[in-house]
């Protein structure tokens, strides 16, 4: 690509169309002026491979990646970052000028990043954290908690194995609870993390008994769409210090932006305004 080309960059996944990345990226473009497109593609799993090789000769610095392909493309990166390879998934590529696919994964330092904005008086060494569910999200969570200092994890999923197979790969701080007894070790618990898609629009309700919940302890929600889930209202409730998972969103995209159109934007009220409207 030459020096004065229009960089390019987008989302790729099946399906797109509920993704809120062109509209944040598209609002931090006009906030700074600067020149660039950010663009949605949703592209066929036959195509995957051919698609990525391509884009680069089209003028693209790069790609966010969604479901269902997180995973997939770190086959096909020529380089992978070593929190990408913790995680077992990818949701930012970076397209070199050496043709190289660049993979890394910005979930955790978004997940991190929410709770210090909103956060600010969170301390990860204050007590154990019960991280809920043991998908995608709940490694890159796992990852960045354990990376800040948290002394245990309480690990509970509806489905035990998952759970177990995420203790194997990250070690003695993080222990299983079976699903059953989640709600009785939130008493003592620092920090609660809801990584399922339970309270999601469309999903079932989170139904953990939450009675055990604490004032002060900063319980924080990954889904978005409601901004308040039951998880985060009953906290609320109790005094919890609550923190929705839009901020995980918006920050998990400032690396990508940076590299790709070569300014750091900031996470603010216009950008959150912006994405929810």
């Amino acid at each position: 690509m030459t020096e004065d080309r229009i960089p390019l960059a987008g989302v790729i996944g099946a399906p797109i169309h509920h993704s809120k990345s062109p509209r944040l990226h598209g609002h931090w473009l006009r906030k700074y002026g600067l020149k660039g497109h950010y663009v949605p593609m949703e592209i066929a799993s036959a195509d995957l491979e051919d698609a990525l090789r391509m884009l680069p000769k089209l003028g693209f610095v790069g790609v966010n990646v969604t479901i269902p392909y997180k995973e997939r493309v770190m086959e096909l990166a020529d380089q992978v970052t070593d929190r990408a390879t913790l995680i077992g998934a990818a949701n930012t590529l970076i397209f070199r000028k050496d043709g190289k696919i660049h993979a890394d994964n910005t979930d955790g330092y978004g997940f991190i990043e929410n709770l210090r904005q909103n956060a600010p008086d969170w301390n990860p060494a204050a007590g154990p954290a019960v991280v809920m569910g043991a998908g995608g999200a709940a490694r890159a969570v796992i990852t960045s908690l354990l990376d800040c200092g948290v002394p245990e994890i309480r690990l509970t999923n509806r489905t035990r194995i998952r759970a177990d197979k995420l203790r194997e790969d990250f070690g003695q701080r993080v222990h299983v609870v079976e699903w059953v007894q989640a709600g009785n070790v939130l008493d003592d618990a620092a920090t609660v993390v809801n990584t399922t898609s339970l309270g999601m629009v469309g999903k079932p309700e989170m139904r953990v008994p939450l009675d055990g919940l604490r004032p002060g302890t900063l319980v924080t929600d990954v889904v978005y769409t409601p901004l308040q889930t039951r998880l985060l209202r009953i906290a609320a409730e109790q005094g919890c210090i609550c923190v929705d998972g839009l901020g995980m969103l918006l920050h998990q995209a400032v690396p990508g932006f940076e590299r790709w159109f070569g300014h750091r934007p900031e996470v603010d009220e216009a950008t959150r305004a912006a994405v929810l409207r």
